[in-house]
């Protein structure tokens, strides 16, 4: 009998993280019925009810009115009782100022909790976080740190592929192009667009990308402003694609692509397609001009 009872907790235990875990994802949505009883849980101090129920509240389900304040009181209770997912969210809540005040370093605080934790999601964020230097100062040997973890431990895709750029670009405390390849291989295959555009251009262009992407070398302006069609494309590639590039570089970069598209540029030709097809690097979107491009690419590569 004891075993039966024991078999019996265990399995309702399992199908409560199950439900617990499609609530959470959004997955499955808390009844108006569910609702009272959530609610009867978390004020008892259940951190998974008080995530489903912060969960209720930024959703606005389970009998209960969207109220993102209480969303995060909720997630604030779970969150300090140790609760991974709940100190996630909260950074998220903080960054975004949804629930509470706009708070990039409080953010920072509870995404480092979780990622202690082992919440892959607020390894990656974290890890970018200390890249940009976005409430924390900026620190690329803990930037690296938290985004290997996400990135070879849990296998996120955002985080293998800016860990992929840290060792292109040298900001890695040993820069490993293979290391990098492999990962930009990774997130390529979990549908991460930016990764499989990036290993693209590797493949293409070769090592001489991965050596030299972090670089500007002082000459290369020069060429380019000299009319050289390659140091152009070099150039624009360099000023779009750096993990420190600014709004104002990415601009600049439409500008050298375009000089070197209208001197026959293969290359440039395709980028300005995807540029003005996606509306990146400062750009709108112009269906036109992406078409345009495309046209000339395939004009291009027949000449070939």
């Amino acid at each position: 009998m004891g075993v039966q009872m024991s078999c019996k907790k265990y399995l309702s235990w399992l199908l409560a993280l199950a439900v617990t875990t499609l609530y959470v994802a959004g997955a499955v949505a808390a009844t108006a019925e569910e609702g009272p009883m959530i609610v009867r849980l978390a004020e008892r101090g259940s951190e998974g009810a008080q995530v489903l129920l912060a969960g209720m509240y930024l959703r606005g389900e389970g009998g209960v009115a969207r109220d993102d304040r209480q969303a995060a009181d909720w997630f604030e209770k779970a969150a300090l009782q140790g609760n991974a997912y709940a100190q996630m969210k909260l950074g998220d809540l903080y960054e975004t100022g949804q629930g509470v005040g706009k708070n990039a370093t409080i953010a920072a605080d509870w995404r480092e909790k979780a990622a202690e934790r082992g919440n892959i999601r607020a390894e990656e964020l974290l890890g970018k976080m200390y890249l940009e230097g976005n409430g924390v100062a900026k620190d690329q040997v803990k930037a690296e740190y938290w985004l290997n973890r996400a990135a070879l431990e849990g296998g996120d895709a955002q985080a293998q592929y800016l860990l992929a750029r840290m060792h292109l670009e040298g900001a890695a405390a040993a820069p490993n192009p293979a290391l990098a390849n492999h990962l930009l291989a990774q997130a390529a295959d979990q549908g991460h667009e930016e990764a499989a555009e990036m290993l693209h251009l590797v493949d293409e262009l070769g090592y001489s990308l991965e050596e030299t992407l972090h670089q500007r070398p002082p000459h290369l302006h020069k060429l380019a402003q000299d009319g050289d069609v390659q140091a152009q494309y070099q150039l624009a590639l360099r000023l779009e694609n750096s993990l420190f590039s600014s709004a104002e570089d990415r601009r600049e970069a439409v500008t050298w692509f375009e000089r070197a598209a209208d001197s026959g540029n293969l290359m440039a030709m395709k980028s300005l397609a995807h540029i003005y097809d996606k509306g990146i690097d400062g750009v709108p979107a112009a269906p036109g001009k992406a078409s345009y491009w495309r046209q000339k690419a395939e004009q291009q590569a027949k000449k070939k």
